[in-house]
């Protein structure tokens, strides 16, 4: 989404503050580092399984 080719050399020309508002944002929205770091879904008590 955000094109940050880490082997390109890019990270060495770019300011690490560069680097944390993308990191930032791929956190904020709808993407795989959001979904790999987010806390388990709570359980709700009203639409558990009973056992």
């Amino acid at each position: 989404m955000y094109g940050i080719d880490v082997e390109s050399g890019v990270l060495a020309q770019r300011t690490w503050r560069w680097l944390q508002l993308r990191i930032l944002a791929l956190l904020s929205t709808e993407s795989r580092l959001q979904r790999h770091f987010a806390p388990p879904p709570e359980d709700n008590p009203r639409t558990a399984r009973r056992r």
